[in-house]
This record gives C-alpha cells, structure tokens and sequence, in this order.
C-alpha cells in the first residue's frame, strides 16, 4: 500500500488552460451545473450536456502537463511504490506526465461509458446523444464522469490507502466537496502528517499540519524536492 496519498482537484490543472469549477471566475459561474453536471439535466437535454463535455475533452486534448504534474511524476519514479494520487479531476494530465498510479475518483473525460450496460471505451473527440454503444448497441451513451448525485468510483480502494499513508497531501482543492474533503481530517486521524497546497487558505486548511501557498507549478516541484530529501 502506498505510504504517500496525494489528493489534487482543479487547482493543479489551472495553469494548463483547464479551468476551475468554485472560483469566481469558475465554470460554475458560467454554467448552471443542475443542467451540465447532473443526471437529471442529461435525462432533460443531453444535447446541452454533450456539447459541454465535448467543448471540454477539446480544451483537455490540447492542453499539457504542467512542472505540478511533472514533479508528482518523478516523486512517484523516484519512490516506486509508495505513492497514489487519487485526483478529483476528470483530465489526463497526470498520466500524460507519467504518472502511473491514479485513480481518478470522479471519472475520467477522455472515456466514454454506457448508463445501459456499464461498458467504457475510449471517447471519441465528440460524442451526441444517438450514439449507439460499441457493446450493447443502444443509445445510452455519456462522457465516463461521475455527475453530483453520483458515487465516486473506487471509494473502498481510495479510504483505505487514506487509513494507511504516512504522508498526505492536498494539491489545488476547495475543500468544499465530499467525499475528498473529509480525507484530511480521515488521514490526520489515522496519524499521516498532512500538508496543504493550494493558492490561499482552503475550507479545511485547519486539517493540516502543514501549508505552502502559491501557484502549483511553484508550490508542487520544491515541496517534492523536499520530500525526497527527507527520504534519500
């Protein structure tokens, strides 16, 4: 099991041109999220919610991995086998900077899956809501996201490696949504030290035992360098 559980959300994909969802200039002020990130608003017009998530996976498609996704990579080359990052983000950067052990708890753009039958597949540049499933051939299709209302995947998997690392860590999170936001206070409890990365102050910033403040591609390579100093 991994000694070292690294939680990211949007703040580390922000300066990579993917934007971020409760800031005030978030894709929740722009959208109404009960129409684009809800199974009712799917059920009501999945037109609308295709277009958003294709206009999405373009902007994920041409944006690149930032010196965040990077360092986080190499921490995990450098320490094979200790290290998870269970990320609240739907991209695919930290694959694409190499990192290898992800799980991505709200799902992930670039599948597609079918709410008939359940199979995943690669999603196509654009998907529409006539598009049959590769397995069952119905019309049920839907970008491989876990919408508000929705269970994340891998729950068990992620509450576990949370009980069991000795250092935890939060990059670029609000703290405002559950699950991922009682981790801290799950993993502090278990005994892991806890440090924060973030731009400002979280929500739950008292959960940490530690904070360093500024843009990821700054905050993220140094506190890696750190820590495996600690460890060499």
């Amino acid at each position: 099991m991994a000694r070292i559980v690294i939680l990211t959300g949007a703040g580390i994909s922000a300066e990579s041109g993917l934007g971020t969802f409760r800031d005030k200039d978030g894709l929740w002020t722009k959208f109404n999220l009960e129409d684009v990130a809800t199974p009712k608003g799917f059920r009501r017009n999945p037109a609308l919610v295709h277009d958003f998530y294709n206009a999405r996976r373009t902007n994920c498609a041409n944006a690149q991995p930032n010196a965040a996704h990077k360092a986080l990579a190499r921490l995990e080359a450098a320490l094979p086998g200790q290290v998870l990052v269970v990320t609240q983000n739907v991209d695919d950067l930290h694959q694409r900077a190499g990192s290898e052990n992800v799980i991505q708890m709200h799902g992930a753009l670039m599948r597609a899956t079918c709410h008939a039958c359940r199979h995943t597949w690669p999603a196509p540049a654009e998907m529409h809501p006539s598009d049959p499933c590769p397995a069952c051939g119905r019309p049920h299709t839907r970008p491989d996201v876990v919408w508000f209302g929705e269970i994340p995947y891998h729950m068990e998997m992620i509450a576990e490696a949370v009980q069991q690392a000795e250092l935890f860590a939060a990059i670029g999170t609000s703290g405002q949504v559950w699950p991922a936001a009682g981790f801290a206070a799950a993993a502090r409890n278990a005994g892991a030290h806890c440090v924060e990365l973030n731009l400002e102050q979280s929500e739950i910033s008292h959960e940490f035992d530690a904070h360093h403040h500024g843009p990821a591609s700054h905050v993220v390579p140094e506190w890696v360098d750190h820590v495996l100093t600690d460890r060499g």
